[in-house]
């Protein structure tokens, strides 16, 4: 991937993660300004508390994840409203931290509890992040190792009370719920785009000539022309095959794509798109289908999770520290570069 296009792709996950409505907007919604904190404490949630040292751990290891990967010439870009993308990590760290001390509080009303090998991987976590911390590190996060292993005690109940709550989330799916197929397709636009990138629609006498001209292929095809051919010379659109699953695509493209056997030839399929003839080049694969029903589960799981969890977080009361929040940012220090406090976490409890 070249760079440039690298930095696209991340901007754009920053700015989803910006976005989060799970733990991010309902907890903000609840937040309370205050000057009543303990000396470090950055957040509260109910008895929940969060400080500044905790926060700039998330912070640093998110941070240099993305200056490893994308440069730090990434913090100089903005997102597509002009919001420093720096200002977005700041959000989504927020998030990301405040969604584990939420889910700690869940876990304890659900009586969810580390097991004795959790809560030795936790030890071992610790221990092997705070050895590889350089004394510049240690110093900014002012931490002893048994914080650290508090940190991945709570990150590790976390993940266990999310398990839990779906673990009686065991639907079946069927091979026609989950098929995927792969098509061809010709389509005739009934749009154009203009010389300012904005899309401008046909009026009714352009989108006339533009059936006209999707029946005069069809009809091209009931005499014999390959299909393959006819789309080098008539496709209008990028491209011309792919692969997909129910829910991703139009719906009337979706009911005549599915509706086909493998290369079989639909009729003219008008979308807001346009005219589309469709021939089915795959309409059934094994691997796809078997893979598509993981992601249709785990979709169902999350939703499950997603619904206790924003029932319960309704119920909570956030208090922010406004001075400690407006006086955190990233850092730009050479001397820290650690970003493996998730990735010990990834290797160790999988």
């Amino acid at each position: 991937m070249k760079k440039k296009t690298a930095l696209k792709c991340i901007i754009a996950v920053l700015a989803t993660l910006m976005m989060m409505t799970s733990v991010a907007c309902s907890f903000q919604k609840k937040i309370v300004l205050t000057t009543g904190f303990e000396e470090g404490e950055l957040f509260k949630i109910d008895k929940a508390t969060c400080t500044t040292s905790e926060y700039m751990v998330y912070l640093v290891n998110m941070q240099n994840m993305y200056e490893n990967a994308y440069g730090t010439q990434i913090w100089e870009m903005t997102t597509s409203d002009g919001d420093p993308l720096a200002d977005g990590l700041k959000e989504t760290v927020l998030s990301r931290i405040s969604r584990v001390k939420v889910m700690n509080l869940l876990a304890e009303k659900k009586k969810v509890e580390l097991s004795k090998e959790d809560e030795k991987l936790a030890k071992d976590a610790a221990k092997q992040y705070y050895g590889g911390l350089s004394q510049a590190e240690k110093d900014l996060f002012n931490l002893s190792e048994k914080d650290f292993e508090n940190m991945y005690r709570e990150y590790a109940i976390a993940n266990r009370v999310y398990g839990f709550l779906v673990k009686d989330i065991n639907p079946e799916i069927s091979d026609d719920e989950a098929r995927t197929i792969t098509v061809s397709h010709i389509l005739i636009k009934t749009y154009r785009v203009d010389s300012s990138g904005n899309r401008v629609e046909y009026d009714e006498h352009e989108k006339a000539d533009a059936r006209a001209k999707a029946e005069e292929v069809m009809n091209l095809i009931y005499d014999g022309k390959k299909f393959d051919e006819l789309s080098v010379e008539y496709n209008e659109d990028e491209k011309s095959s792919f692969l997909f699953r129910r829910g991703e695509t139009d719906p009337a493209y979706e009911e005549a794509a599915f509706g086909l056997a493998t290369d079989e030839i639909s009729g003219v399929v008008e979308t807001p798109d346009g005219f589309y003839i469709i021939r089915c080049d795959n309409m059934f694969d094994r691997d796809e289908t078997d893979q598509n029903k993981l992601a249709i589960l785990n979709q169902k799981r999350n939703e499950a999770f997603e619904k206790e969890y924003n029932e319960f977080l309704g119920e909570r009361t956030g208090n922010l520290n406004e001075e400690a929040w407006n006086a955190i940012h990233p850092v730009n220090d050479d001397a820290i570069h650690t970003a493996e406090f998730f990735s010990i976490y990834g290797s160790l409890f999988q």
